[in-house]
């Protein structure tokens, strides 16, 4: 069954107007037709059955009729990911929607070499890996900051596991037998790695744990994709 991301309110009986993009994909991609059913979620109502009660090339009315699924609470997961080139972002964010990830943080690290996100496009990525995969809510995806700036913020008893790619620190799945569960962050570095200071910075931090993610030298999207796999499996949703 096709399922849509809403930002309004779901209500049974409540007539919901989808925007355009939404409406010509179900008329002229689709070709769904009046009557015919979908489903429906906004992070916050759980999932509805929902019907297509009227139709027109861009403009698309469905209406809830039951919820089917309950919301639930996902991982308490960042990733904080290092700007990279503009695919291999965009690979990052569906695949951190795709993992379970409930928020994405670009940083901007001493050695990054990418300046300009797209944030609207980012996004867009991520709801529709969250309609595919799906899960009940879409990871946000925040404006990057300097590293430093969100290391100086960092929200209390939330832990990050730092990949380090100098391969002196403990692996990534040993460090996860003994970790704590509860709010976590994963933090990936640029293409050039991070710089000694950077490292040195962070080894320093009382909430950070350095980890190896093997002996090959992974790129960005890589490390990403493995060390959120290996959380999820360790801490995350992926458990019983």
């Amino acid at each position: 069954m096709i399922r849509l991301f809403v930002p309004q309110e779901l209500n049974p009986g409540a007539a919901l107007p989808l925007d355009p993009g939404q409406s010509r994909y179900l008329a002229a991609v689709m070709r769904l037709a009046v009557g015919d059913e979908l489903a429906l979620f906004n992070g916050r109502d759980g999932e509805w059955r929902a019907r297509i009660t009227t139709l027109g090339k861009r403009n698309v009315t469905v209406t809830p009729e039951a919820k089917t699924r309950p919301q639930a609470p996902g991982s308490d997961l960042d990733l904080i990911v290092a700007l990279v080139k503009r695919g291999r972002l965009e690979t990052i964010v569906e695949k951190a929607a795709e993992l379970g990830a409930a928020r994405v943080r670009p940083v901007i690290t001493q050695h990054t070499n990418a300046d300009r996100v797209r944030l609207e496009r980012l996004q867009a990525i991520a709801v529709e890996a969250a309609e595919q995969t799906g899960r009940l809510d879409v990871p946000k995806v925040f404006e990057p900051l300097k590293l430093e700036k969100l290391l100086a913020g960092w929200e209390t008893g939330r832990h990050l596991l730092f990949c380090d790619e100098a391969g002196d620190a403990a692996p990534l799945i040993d460090a996860l037998r003994e970790a704590p569960g509860g709010a976590w962050a994963i933090l990936v570095g640029p293409e050039g790695g991070f710089s000694p200071a950077e490292r040195d910075r962070l080894r320093t931090l009382s909430f950070a744990i350095p980890v190896s993610l093997g002996p090959r030298i992974l790129r960005a999207d890589t490390a990403a994709i493995s060390a959120m796999t290996l959380w999820q499996a360790a801490l995350g949703d992926w458990r019983p």
